[in-house]
């Protein structure tokens, strides 16, 4: 008998998941440990591996398709069997009964070749009216032509051949730039297919002040690109985000408290560090951040603020008969620090992004160099391959830095269950209070601020408690060679 591959638990919230990318291929072997396919989950983007060995059956979940857990995904003869006619992976739209996330489209084939989005030129092209199938349009080869109803309600009125057009919108879709775009290049010279006018729209059509009836030869001005509306359904980590942001914020009381610190000699240390990294022998690798000391400052700081690292425990209930135990207030004895990432999203398809959380597990213990490297191997995992669950699990205070941005000051939200997220924005050069090195009397400098603002649990962190936390972080960014013993 074949063996059954199913879609498998990958995190704890984990209901269902869905096939990202098949990395094996029908009548293909393989061995245990091999990659078989990349599953989206709740919370990323993982590699799937197979603990079996065979050769590949059936690939029964198409690309892009969602399917809970449990559920069979492919099919594995075994070393002493023959496989099974070799089977692709459906395509999305087969009728599988199952919810879909991504939409399989086959991109336009155009019939020449061009270096940018704009119309295609052709010589004795067949009119657009021939070009049907089943009422769509077709290319050149035959294919159906996929274009948005405004793209093709504007093709309709000024006559553009959509089989001649090359489509820029998601998966190849033609949008109502790229027919705007036709028609401004065959105004300048190009040819584009064109239907016979029809009596009923002899009248030269007017679209974003540019005519469809233009003197040929006459070059038009170019059109702005324009935004397509469009749905994107939620993949399956947009939707635990959204989740988990709203029940945050409607169960979590929030408060922020900000405090700026001045970064100059932080800087200065780092640049320092930095340049020392540089000239050692054997390529260190390293190349120390300003997020770098603020792990290890809030990592320090809990040693004399443990209230910050901790969480809540709702009340539980007991055995009939027995009381219902109280809500507490865990003090945590790991501190594992946890770096908000942000992931990419496709500008073609607008997939991807989101956010997940690496933790630098005992952050307390570790010291730049090492909170530096371990970052950055988690950073570029969580964008390329994604994080396992021990890698986003854990954390008990949460750093989210948008200073690369240019963002001087913004709030975040708590992430559960812990008690504090810390909102770090970009060190800023302005005027700042300081003292004459020689006279010790105050006066305007130039100098670097940074600002902290510190979401904090109500239940769990007084004001108070945040305030003194935050000036211990403060005191140790603006003394920074304590964080260095």
């Amino acid at each position: 008998m074949p063996i059954e591959i199913k879609m498998p638990r990958l995190s704890d919230t984990m209901e269902q998941g869905t096939i990202v990318k098949w990395s094996v291929k029908p009548g293909q072997k393989i061995a245990a440990g091999d990659v078989i396919a990349d599953i989206e989950t709740d919370k990323a983007t993982m590699e799937l591996q197979t603990f079996e060995e065979g050769t590949v059956g059936e690939l029964i979940v198409a690309e892009g398709q969602q399917v809970p857990i449990g559920t069979v995904i492919m099919t594995l003869a075994g070393a002493d069997e023959s496989p099974a006619p070799a089977k692709g992976a459906p395509s999305v739209s087969s009728g599988s009964g199952l919810p879909v996330t991504k939409q399989a489209v086959a991109p336009i084939a155009p019939t020449a070749s061009t270096s940018t989005p704009t119309a295609t030129a052709s010589v004795a092209t067949p009119t657009f009216a021939d070009k049907q199938s089943n009422g769509h349009p077709t290319s050149h080869h035959g294919e159906r032509v996929f274009a948005s109803p405004l793209a093709r309600k504007i093709a309709g009125e000024s006559g553009v051949d959509l089989g001649a057009v090359t489509g820029t919108g998601p998966s190849g879709r033609i949008v109502r730039r790229d027919v705007e775009a036709a028609m401004a290049g065959s105004a300048g010279g190009a040819t584009i297919g064109r239907a016979p006018a029809s009596p009923s729209a002899r009248e030269p059509a007017k679209i974003s002040g540019l005519s469809a009836g233009a003197v040929p030869g006459i070059a038009m001005p170019p059109t702005a690109p324009l935004l397509a509306a469009r749905k994107i359904a939620l993949s399956n980590m947009r939707a635990t985000i959204a989740k988990r942001l709203v029940q945050s914020k409607a169960t979590i009381p929030h408060y922020q408290v900000t405090v700026a610190a001045r970064m100059d000699a932080l800087l200065t240390l780092r640049a320092q560090l930095n340049e020392q990294l540089g000239s050692l022998g054997g390529g260190q690798g390293v190349k120390l951040s300003v997020n770098d000391f603020i792990v290890r400052a809030c990592a320090l700081a809990m040693h004399q603020h443990p209230f910050v690292n901790a969480r809540w425990i709702e009340s539980t209930g007991a055995s009939p008969g027995a009381q219902t135990s109280q809500p507490s207030i865990e003090l945590l004895a790991d501190v594992n620090i946890g770096v908000a990432i942000a992931l990419p999203v496709d500008p073609a398809t607008l997939a991807g992004g989101g956010l997940v959380v690496a933790t630098l597990r005992n952050a307390d213990r570790m010291g730049l160099r090492q909170i530096s490297s371990e970052t950055r191997r988690l950073s570029e995992k969580a964008r390329t391959k994604g994080l396992s669950i021990d890698e986003m699990s854990d954390s008990t205070f949460t750093i989210s830095n948008l200073g690369m941005f240019g963002v001087e000051h913004f709030t975040a939200i708590i992430n559960p269950p812990n008690a504090a997220i810390l909102a770090v924005g970009a060190a800023v050069e302005k005027a700042v209070v300081g003292k004459d090195a020689k006279s010790g009397e105050k006066k305007l400098l130039i100098g670097h601020e940074m600002q902290m603002t510190m979401s904090s649990d109500h239940r769990i962190v007084d004001g108070a408690m945040a305030a003194q936390y935050l000036a211990t972080v403060k005191e140790f960014l603006e003394k920074p060679a304590t964080l260095l013993v």
